[in-house]
């Protein structure tokens, strides 16, 4: 069996001929390049397989994108065929269509007026990253390096066993799409392939813990892949209810932002395996890993077999080995070592320690250079905080924006946690002044990209004046 929708499944044989019957469709139509836009579902698994038998370039859209992004990306990548459903199809309600059944699932393929673009040699995918700003970055992907991070996966991943995946992020964020979907589909395993709403997941960051519990009891998957505030969710719902993950779970991979040793550690006392790693678009999601028999909580893991990671004279990771082509309409190729943006080192042990972005840092007054990300995980690692932001560049002492676990969480409480973060943190690190969040971290608040990294700036404006901040500007 290769998908299940948990209501039938479908096995490898059906899967290949379903995609070899649209991948059929698609070179009929003369389809260059194929946007995806729709839900979690064995369709869109089915989707991204045609493309690759087609070699049309596959662009998968998140739902939870602007109809603005969407627009932007689909001009900016010249999509010439968008496969969706009827609903988001009336978007679009004069582009010419075809009604097209995928695995059960009725969709529509309408076909758009593009103007052909120019891609990076061996372009197969591109996925759009929403970044820090409304205008989504296309990275292009070959075939052979997404390839090569699947493989990587499967063999730092035997030993395992893995024979059910229950995917539990959208299709098109690269890290379910490739650690996901195409790993598992290497090993001939499973793949549980839910709506996301059955998940508790909505939008871009509305996360029910009590519902995707259920889910994963009834599932009994063997792997998840988690972002750090999902993973502090259900973490924080199981040890209020008084209950453990399910023991079918063998590997919770959690990515996306930096986790922190006391969520790992919480998370394991619960029977949730969950074990940290590092990656980004450039490098076709994952590089490292922690893994059980080799884990160092509070680090990003080692490097996998498909990825090798150094770090420069002024403290940046580099990565090499499964690299992108290029950004769509940059005609510059990557270097064979690709500068991440990232701070960081790797200790004796080869495991990888990361600090936060490099155009992150803060310099204080006294000249210290702190990354903010380092002091909000261990502010994030306080069971009353599930969110901060630190802010400070150029001011005496370091400050925070909060978003308490529960909103009825007194500031008393608050304060303590405070307290005890900066017991961990030298000095220069600990916050003096911090004031809770005005608005709901999200990115409907624009306090949060889609994605779930903060939107400093707008942060930052919103909470100038309650920090005291304007003030020591101005002086």
């Amino acid at each position: 069996m290769a998908l299940n929708d948990g209501q039938r499944g479908i096995t490898y044989a059906a899967m290949h001929e379903a995609a070899q019957t649209l991948a059929d469709v698609l070179r009929a139509q003369g389809t260059r390049v194929l946007a995806t836009l729709m839900d979690n579902s064995p369709a869109w698994v089915i989707a991204d397989l045609a493309a690759g038998l087609a070699g049309v370039v596959h662009v998968p859209l998140p739902v939870f994108f602007t109809p603005a992004q969407i627009g932007h990306a689909l001009m900016a990548a010249g999509v010439d065929s968008l496969l969706t459903t009827e609903a988001v199809a009336a978007q679009w309600a004069h582009a010419p269509r075809q009604d097209c059944t995928v695995a059960g699932q009725a969709l529509q393929c309408l076909r758009l007026p593009a103007l052909p673009q120019t891609f990076p040699a061996g372009t197969a995918k591109i996925t759009f990253t929403s970044g820090t700003t409304g205008q989504p970055k296309g990275v292009c992907l070959t075939a052979q390096g997404m390839r090569q991070v699947a493989d990587g996966l499967v063999q730092a991943l035997e030993p395992l066993g893995i024979r059910r995946h229950l995917c539990a992020l959208p299709f098109a964020v690269l890290l379910e799409n490739i650690a996901g979907v195409m790993a598992p589909l290497a090993r001939g395993a499973e793949i549980i392939v839910l709506p996301l709403g059955d998940l508790g997941l909505t939008g871009s960051s509305s996360f029910d813990p009590a519902r995707f519990h259920a889910a994963v009891q009834q599932h009994q998957p063997n792997s998840l892949i988690l972002l750090p505030q999902m993973l502090r969710a259900w973490v924080g719902w199981l040890a209020r209810q008084g209950q453990r993950a399910p023991a079918s779970l063998r590997m919770v991979a959690v990515g996306g932002a930096a986790v922190g040793a006391p969520l790992i550690e919480a998370a394991h006392r619960l029977g949730i395996p969950a074990y940290e790693g590092y990656g980004l678009s450039e490098g076709a999601s994952v590089q490292t890993l922690n893994l059980p028999g080799a884990d160092r909580p509070g680090s990003a893991g080692k490097p996998l077999p498909h990825a090798s990671v150094r770090v420069t004279r002024d403290g940046e990771l580099e990565v090499s080995g499964s690299l992108f082509a290029g950004y769509l309409g940059d005609p510059k190729a990557p270097p064979d070592w690709w500068p991440t943006g990232d701070l960081g080192h790797i200790d004796a042990d080869g495991f990888v320690q990361v600090r936060g972005r490099r155009k992150n840092v803060l310099i204080t007054a006294f000249g210290r250079n702190v990354s903010p990300e380092w002091v909000e995980t261990a502010l994030r690692g306080e069971n009353a905080i599930g969110q901060a932001v630190v802010l400070g560049d150029g001011q005496a002492a370091l400050s925070a924006v909060l978003w308490p676990s529960h909103p009825d969480l007194s500031d008393a409480v608050l304060h303590a946690a405070v307290h005890v973060a900066n017991a961990g943190l030298p000095d220069y690190a600990r916050i003096r002044h911090w004031v809770r969040a005005a608005a709901a971290f999200s990115a409907d608040t624009g306090m949060a990209t889609a994605n779930g990294r903060p939107q400093r700036d707008a942060i930052l404006a919103r909470h100038a004046e309650a920090l005291g901040l304007l003030a020591d500007a101005a002086l």
